[in-house]
């Protein structure tokens, strides 16, 4: 596996580069600039419409459902475990300054948004005006076509299809059935594969068709959960009212570059730190991937609008971005960072310090300076008192199968962009609360046998639970009031997944379609059932191999649909402001209802 991961990584380097993310935020500037600050039209003519105030009962135009329902469709995909996981990781690994960055992709989401909605509303299909059909490989290809090009449009258009399909398994599946699994093992004990199970045979009932009923369930019980999740965030923030101005103001430090005052937050805890630039790359990557601004995904739900005007719904879709990002996403950063779960100490620790040893591997190479070493100790002392509390555990508080790590340093610091040399070093638990507990540690890359890193004057010998994407938030929240996290994030996980993964699901049948017709659609579906299973049998461990997946697939839409944005960006920026402008002068008004 470790191969595996390798190539992954590889990959993303590729696709995830400076250039990338440098290309996305000059992109969104421009995109905010030329639109005049469309993100203050979201903000007010965008909410009066999906209100319903403009809506002409006697033209109602091509299309399906309303703002109102397009907007509802496209939140359903994006607020969820990306909101609730997606930012743990982001903290966890980049610190408070990677949500100072994740507000900056949400401000510029919204242009990014309302362009790409605006652009696929422009060239959608609507030769069924009851069921239209549009996103970036319709804008694309019919575009390209107008400017006799239809050919090489067609296969841009299958290109970002392809990679609309990798994030539908990846991010859309993938993330979403792992932290499903992890979460309900790390508070419930229920082994991964059995939680796979039941994803699997829940979501596969309703994109096979063979139980509508639960997919109209879970329309009603999701929003439901949203607003139970929202109260119960309020409540740990008002619980630790008094510390959110210093944490607003951490996060903005700790995300500000040297040159305008910031500084990066310090390594304490459970955080091993990390550079500005660090925090900067989390928070973009995990924005982007919670709001999907930039994706392309977006443009597919709202193409079902029913309008006769296509900037409408390009302005009410620049709405998505500010209410999973700016306000959704803030709010459970506060959680984990007032409750302290961020920078946590240690669940209990060693007494002796474990031996390090040189770990030789069968694939290992004689001329490689690069070593890999690992831990040998004696079994696990009990969780503490405080510890086992907090998570509502008894006896010794270990479980078999969870993953642990302890913190080293390995002389060099990582090239990772974390400017520092202190790494986890993981490993998953064995045994049982009869015999004891013990550690099968993984191994660890390093020129020179690594030390433990310092606590103070001395050597940290804290075992660190490895509470990763849902967990870390379930235990901010328990953190609080023991027991509030293990049920509300547990049950929001499971209704955001599986409302996520159908969502996604549609995302990828649509490109499906488009790329083989509709016979390709039914082994599609097998095979995207299949990979929920496959993602819960534990080859991911790690909140980082986590990244790596759903990085993986936000990265080959950003590089495929940033081009299209660009050369279409002309004509959705004409109608765009040709709209305003009949707005402007009040030919276009809100429309009278009847009595």
């Amino acid at each position: 596996m470790d191969a595996f991961w390798g190539i992954v990584g590889t990959i993303n380097g590729l696709l995830f580069s400076d250039v990338t993310v440098y290309a996305l935020l000059i992109t969104g500037v421009a995109f905010t600039i030329w639109s005049g600050f469309g993100q203050y039209r979201a903000l007010t003519h965008g909410v009066a419409l999906a209100l319903g105030k403009y809506d002409d009962e006697e033209d109602k135009g091509p299309g399906a459902i309303s703002h109102f329902e397009a907007l509802s469709t496209a939140l359903s995909a994006t607020v969820g475990l990306g909101n609730i996981a997606g930012v743990a990781v982001a903290v966890a690994l980049g610190g408070p300054g990677a949500i100072f960055w994740m507000w900056i992709i949400g401000l510029l989401g919204m242009s990014l948004k309302m362009t790409e909605v605006t652009q696929s509303m422009l060239y959608r299909d609507t030769s069924d005006p009851e069921n239209p059909h549009g996103g970036p490989m319709f804008v694309v290809k019919e575009g390209m076509k107008k400017w006799g090009l239809g050919a090489v449009g067609s296969v841009i258009g299958a290109i970002f299809v392809i990679t609309l399909i990798i994030s539908a398994v990846t991010g859309g599946n993938m993330f979403q059935a792992w932290n499903v699994a992890d979460v309900t093992f790390t508070f419930f004990g229920v082994p991964q594969y059995v939680t796979g199970i039941i994803l699997c045979i829940a979501v596969g009932a309703v994109i096979l068709g063979g139980i509508k009923r639960i997919g109209s369930v879970a329309s009603k019980l999701v929003p439901a959960m949203c607003i139970l999740y929202l109260l119960a965030a309020l409540y740990v923030i008002i619980i630790n009212i008094g510390d959110v101005p210093a944490l607003l103001a951490l996060i903005v430090k700790s995300g500000l570059p040297e040159f305008l005052g910031g500084s990066p937050a310090s390594a304490t805890g459970a955080f091993i730190g990390g550079t500005v630039g660090y925090a900067a790359v989390w928070g973009i990557k995990r924005a982007l991937f919670s709001s999907e601004a930039g994706q392309g995904s977006a443009p597919i739900a709202h193409a079902a609008v029913r309008t006769k005007e296509p900037v409408t719904e390009g302005v009410v879709a620049g709405l998505e971005p500010f209410i999973d990002t700016i306000v959704v996403c803030t709010l459970t950063a506060l959680v984990i960072l007032s409750s302290g779960a961020w920078n946590r100490g240690p669940e209990t620790s060693f007494e002796a310090a474990p031996q390090i040893v040189e770990h030789v591997s069968k694939d290992a190479k004689k001329d490689n300076k690069t070593k890999e070493w690992t831990l040998k100790s004696d079994k696990l002392p009990a969780r503490s008192t405080e510890a086992k509390e907090i998570q509502g555990l008894e006896g010794l508080g270990w479980k078999k199968g969870e993953t642990v790590f302890m913190l080293v340093q390995t002389g060099a610091v990582d090239s990772d962009g974390t400017g520092t040399d202190v790494k986890r070093l993981t490993g998953v638990v064995d045994g049982n609360a009869d015999e004891g507990f013990t550690v099968k540690w993984n191994p660890i890359e390093s020129e020179k046998a690594p030390t433990f890193a310092k606590s103070g004057d001395k050597a940290d010998m804290g075992i660190y639970a490895n509470y990763a994407g849902a967990s870390l938030t379930a235990y901010a929240f328990n953190r609080v009031l023991p027991g509030l996290g293990t049920f509300l994030v547990t049950l929001a996980a499971w209704l955001f997944a599986i409302s996520t993964m159908i969502s996604w699901s549609y995302y990828g049948e649509q490109g499906i379609v488009y790329l083989a017709g509709e016979k390709a659609v039914l082994p599609y579906r097998i095979v995207y059932c299949a990979l929920i299973l496959v993602t819960c049998l534990g080859f991911i461990t790690t909140d980082a191999q986590l990244d790596s997946i759903t990085t993986l697939g936000l990265g080959v839409m950003l590089v495929a649909n940033i081009p299209i944005m660009w050369l279409f960006a002309k004509e959705a920026m004409t109608a765009y402001h040709g709209y305003i402008g009949r707005l402007k002068s009040g030919e276009i008004k809100p429309a009278k209802k009847k009595a």
